[in-house]
């Protein structure tokens, strides 16, 4: 089970020593936990996740090219439309770097960099949810993720109810989400063991590692991470 850690912030490059799959770096104002400033160097088995909400597609492909991202989480009401340019313009890349010269070594690896982005799309649930709606973003989408509908985008540290996603009709891998701490591990682990967990690929938590909005807890976060190999 891959994890990843949202809300960097603080303290991103202690959490980068436990190696989890994702660091979640969000470029909303508003946020708390908005990033700014440089990425600190991370590994390369660590994926780079620029968290966006209905953002200008500008802006994204600015923050991707500046922070040489892996992949952009869209946590607004982005639409089909958008998902599908952006992918467009990541695929554009990937033609622009088959194109380059090898003599321009600065252009080729910046190109090079971008082929591999993935567009990972929030969706958040509260008591129900209408799952024909994923359908049309599956072609123009790499990942969902499930979160809690709450007064923000994200980080509200609320559970929805699980159980939903049995209904879940798609095969595209999803990310849960929302209001997950140590205190989940017995009901992650239950939660792994139903249907409703066949297409699960990800666990996404924030919130509830922090000390305060950004600084992640290292040492619960480690905790958590030794009980995911169990699942």
């Amino acid at each position: 089970m891959k994890l990843k850690v949202c809300g960097m912030n603080q303290n991103p490059l202690e959490v980068a020593q436990l190696q989890p799959d994702y660091l979640g770096f969000i470029f909303w104002e508003p946020s708390s936990r908005a990033f700014e400033g440089e990425l600190p160097n991370l590994s390369k088995s660590i994926k780079k996740v620029g968290v966006f909400v209905d953002a200008p597609l500008e802006e994204v492909l600015e923050k991707v090219a500046q922070y040489q991202l892996d992949a952009v989480q869209l946590h607004g009401k982005e639409s089909v439309a958008y998902c599908e340019e952006l992918k467009s313009n990541f695929l554009s890349f990937r033609a622009q770097s088959r194109n380059k010269k090898v003599s321009d070594k600065n252009e080729v690896s910046t190109a090079l960099d971008l082929t591999g982005m993935d567009i990972i799309k929030v969706f958040s649930i509260k008591d129900n949810f209408d799952f024909s709606i994923l359908k049309a973003y599956e072609a123009v989408c790499d990942y969902f993720l499930f979160d809690t509908k709450g007064k923000l985008p994200g980080g509200n540290g609320y559970t929805f109810d699980w159980s939903i996603l049995e209904n879940y009709p798609s095969t595209q891998p999803f990310f849960l989400s929302g209001g997950i701490g140590l205190e989940s591990v017995e009901k992650l682990k239950e939660f792994m063991n139903s249907p409703a967990s066949t297409y699960c690929y990800a666990i996404d938590v924030n919130s509830k590692f922090e000390l305060e909005p950004g600084r992640k807890d290292i040492t619960t976060l480690k905790v958590f991470q030794e009980s995911l190999s169990e699942f």
